[in-house]
């Protein structure tokens, strides 16, 4: 049983007569601005999709590692593959039925060798779905035209991982017979199957992440970071750095994995520097000319007076307002003061010194008594 009346948030009542409110997602802001526990929260969101994905494929190669599915090979002979496409003379037969077989040393060394490969293999199968979470997580910065590029970068991505892999893989048997002949005189391979797979898995995972550097570096030019005009002078340094990666990245420090890998990477590389230089020249067109203009020299704005900001002349206060008359002012009498015909009140003068005013008809000496001083108009002024 539910109510709901509405402006309130929806209530789901049980029959015990309890209330539960249902929380209701905020909306999202249409220009994709986020508080900092957004970020947080739809970070947190996007992880544990990636990592339901990437658990679901190690499972997956786990399981494939040793079942093949119709003419699909199993997992453990596709990577023994290279090893075994060695010329019998430089591998040794642990078999004695001239089959190619690794080496295992400890009980759990294939338990965990099979843990690592398909947990590689997981990551490989769930990659479309966490490069997807990665962008999407990117892409509420972005502006709407640059988000248009969503399926374009999981597409890309995607492929550029495969082929790095593939190319690692199919030049994995000319690395390991560069390096299998280097002793074979005084000694024969017999490899372990951790070290095997150790140098295969990371040949083929080195591979696949370098390849996508370029695509890195057109996501960079798409975001605003990098431009061409930046990158098209420094080609030479790009490639020293490209050879010096190969060089370090490499696992077997085999010559010829390094200059598959160095070219391959300069390839990539220049493509994605055209690529900058079509969209530099593409948002150049799109880009108005008044953002071109210095900020000094863009207002329009004239220094004459004039227009809505001139200053108004200030109106003659004689010319607008009007004066109004004034009553009289009452008489004020104060002490020692004589009102005067007119209503003008006159004060009464002060005596000067040595000068004895006359005295009037009518008018009282002052009383006088024994220490007193005697009285004169100035106490009346006082």
């Amino acid at each position: 049983m539910s109510s709901s009346t509405p402006g309130s948030p929806r209530r789901a009542v049980s029959t015990a007569g309890r209330s539960k409110t249902k929380r209701r997602k905020p909306p999202k802001s249409p220009d994709g601005t986020m508080s900092l526990s957004d970020h947080i929260r739809e970070l947190r969101t996007r992880v544990i999709i990636s990592l339901i994905a990437f658990s679901i494929g190690t499972v997956v190669g786990f399981a494939w590692f040793q079942v093949s599915v119709g003419p699909i090979q199993s997992l453990g002979e596709i990577l023994r593959g290279p090893y075994c496409s060695v010329d019998p003379d430089l591998r040794a037969d642990f078999t004695m039925r001239d089959e190619c077989r690794l080496l295992v040393t400890s009980p759990f060394e294939m338990f965990l060798l099979r843990m690592k490969v398909g947990a590689l293999a997981g990551a490989v199968l769930a990659s479309p779905v966490w490069l997807y979470q990665l962008w999407a997580f990117v892409t509420p910065g972005l502006k709407k035209n640059e988000r248009k590029w969503t399926v374009t970068f999981v597409v890309l991505a995607v492929t550029l991982f495969i082929v790095g892999a593939c190319l690692a893989y199919f030049i994995v048997d000319i690395g390991l017979e560069f390096l299998i002949t280097m002793a074979s005189d005084v000694a024969v391979a017999g490899l372990n199957a951790h070290s095997y797979f150790r140098f295969l898995l990371a040949l083929v995972l080195i591979f696949g992440i370098s390849f996508e550097v370029p695509l890195i570096l057109g996501l960079l030019n798409i975001m605003g970071v990098v431009s061409y005009d930046q990158l098209k002078d420094k080609r030479r340094i790009i490639i020293v750095l490209l050879f010096i990666f190969a060089a370090v990245m490499t696992p077997g420090q085999d010559p010829f994995s390094m200059v598959v890998l160095a070219l391959s990477l300069i390839l990539l590389v220049e493509g994605a520097l055209q690529f900058t230089r079509f969209n530099d020249k593409r948002r150049k067109k799109q880009r108005p000319d008044w953002m071109d203009v210095d900020d000094e020299h863009a207002s329009t704005l004239s220094t004459q007076p004039g227009g809505v900001d001139a200053p108004q002349p200030i109106a003659d206060p004689s010319a607008t307002a009007q004066v109004r008359p004034t009553a009289p002012t009452a008489p004020v009498n104060s002490a020692g003061a004589i009102s005067q015909p007119g209503g003008v009140s006159q004060p009464n003068p002060i005596a000067q010194p040595g000068q004895v005013s006359p005295s009037q008809p009518g008018d009282q000496e002052p009383s006088s008594s024994y220490g007193s001083a005697p009285s004169s108009h100035f106490d009346d002024v006082l």
